[in-house]
């Protein structure tokens, strides 16, 4: 049996324990008894999502619906705390330096962006449907640099190593609280449309009853006073269960953006 929790912007181990801890005995309440002590923290992601003992995860809304169809079922999603979020949805955010003149998409036409990965939903598919309107030939930008995660997008439009990129809103906010200065002299031009987000997922090998007890376990965790803080730690506001079709609308964002010719940032 294999949980990890990834969490947005790849949180320490430190910051996701608590709520983890307050997870395993909710799940051992309800019945799951086989729980591990300890989360692991897989390097390669997407081998441990596909692994018929994946327990709990949480991915991305992008492999969800490209890369992991009908090899995981879906549990359901956290809310968080975030101007940006409604309920379970969330946006990204589009940043460039505050002292740029540009106010708009369009006015960083030839400029470089960076982006998390071309598995991302808020860093790459959401973004890249944003622009396909404005592209010429399939291009808005003059050059697309993979940064490796959203952290160090911020870091390389602070260095003027590129000029503009989508941050997920839960992401920049947890940013902003921890360390405000990594995000000082930025300003939001844009705002991706909306979509579910991080999708908690299981193996298809779990049962409807496990999958029941899971959920159980999450809302009642959430649902505590005794995680309050651990919540707070991690911007974790609830939980809902959703159906799978929910997250269609990133699917239509690919599709959008391919119809208009552009097949990468």
């Amino acid at each position: 049996m294999l949980i990890s929790l990834p969490m947005y912007g790849v949180r320490p181990q430190q910051d996701v324990q608590p709520f983890w801890q307050l997870l395993l005995q909710q799940l051992r309440k309800h019945g799951v008894t086989a729980v591990p002590e300890q989360l692991c923290w897989p390097s390669d992601l997407l081998q441990h999502w596909r692994d018929p003992a994946l327990f709990l995860s949480q991915t991305c809304g992008f492999p969800l619906v490209t890369l992991l169809q009908q090899q995981v079922q879906l549990v359901g999603a956290f809310s968080y705390q975030s101007p940006y979020c409604s309920g379970e949805y969330y946006r990204s955010l589009v940043v460039v330096r505050e002292n740029e003149e540009g106010q708009q998409l369009s006015d960083f036409r030839h400029r470089v962006v960076a982006f998390n990965s071309t598995d991302s939903q808020s860093g790459y598919n959401a973004l890249r449907a944003l622009i396909a309107p404005l592209a010429i030939n399939g291009k808005l930008f003059s050059r697309a640099v993979a940064s490796g995660g959203h952290y160090r997008s911020i870091e390389m439009i602070q260095q003027r190593q590129a000029d503009i990129a989508a941050i997920d809103c839960v992401s920049f906010a947890l940013l902003q609280r921890d360390n405000p200065a990594a995000v000082a002299g930025l300003k939001i031009i844009a705002q991706t449309e909306a979509a579910p987000g991080l999708p908690l997922i299981t193996s298809l090998t779990t049962s409807e009853k496990q999958l029941i007890l899971i959920r159980q376990a999450i809302t009642a965790t959430v649902s505590s006073l005794e995680a309050s803080s651990a919540k707070d730690q991690l911007l974790i506001r609830g939980f809902s269960t959703l159906p799978l079709s929910a997250y269609d609308v990133i699917k239509q964002m690919q599709e959008k953006a391919l119809a208009l010719g552009v097949i990468t940032l």
